[in-house]
């Protein structure tokens, strides 16, 4: 039924949170901003940072007021002295095995280029993937451009495509491309607030992706 399945990054296949939470907080206290709550900071992860940081900040208006924000927050997010994320448990089999049943793979994500080859690296996954797509290339979430971009460089139906993320922002942007969704409650947002945007399904955990297909398949 599918061909291509399309992975969000952060709190979909890496358990990421904690460090993003850290960063953004981190970074308003250097630019002398009200530090943002941790559910401040959940609501907004998997949008592009530009758009992160005007949700939580609405006065920074321009362009270069964000600029400044991001910076810091990048530092942050770079720095070598941090605790790395990890992937979620089973994940990267449940990849590996997706490829070997013949699915294309890719990712969508709000994360810069800059940050997803750096963790693509880490992870030793950076040969794994068919195509990514990142924020710095694309519009942010929920618009559909960086599935749009996936389907047409790996000449895929949006019927035979499914997105995997953990945010209403993921369940939006299929929803935005006519592609089907499927929902996991292991990262930003619950699972009450995902079943709001009718995925297919809501999986407890990402892993729990490949018995799910099998079952439809």
């Amino acid at each position: 039924m599918y061909k291509l399945l399309v992975f969000d990054w952060d709190g979909t296949l890496m358990d990421s949170q904690q460090e993003i939470v850290s960063c953004f907080q981190a970074a308003a206290r250097d630019v002398n901003l009200t530090v943002p709550s941790v559910e401040q900071v959940r609501n907004v992860i998997g949008l592009g940072m530009f758009e992160a940081v005007h949700a939580i900040y609405p006065s920074l208006d321009t362009r270069e007021a964000q600029q400044a924000f991001v910076e810091r927050y990048r530092v942050y997010y770079f720095s070598s002295e941090k605790a790395p994320s990890r992937l979620f448990d089973g994940v990267a089999d449940m990849l590996h095995a997706l490829v070997e049943q013949g699915y294309f793979v890719s990712v969508a994500t709000g994360k810069g280029r800059r940050g997803l080859n750096d963790v693509l690296q880490r992870t030793k996954l950076d040969r794994l993937f068919h195509y990514t797509r990142c924020v710095d290339e694309a519009h942010s979430k929920p618009h559909p451009q960086m599935l749009l971009d996936t389907m047409d460089y790996l000449g895929i139906q949006a019927h035979e495509a499914l997105m995997i993320g953990d945010t209403e922002y993921d369940l939006q942007m299929a929803a935005n491309a006519a592609v089907d969704g499927v929902a996991v409650s292991c990262g930003a947002h619950d699972k009450n607030r995902l079943i709001k945007h009718n995925p297919r399904v809501c999986l407890a955990q990402t892993r729990d992706l490949e018995a799910w297909l099998s079952g439809i398949a």
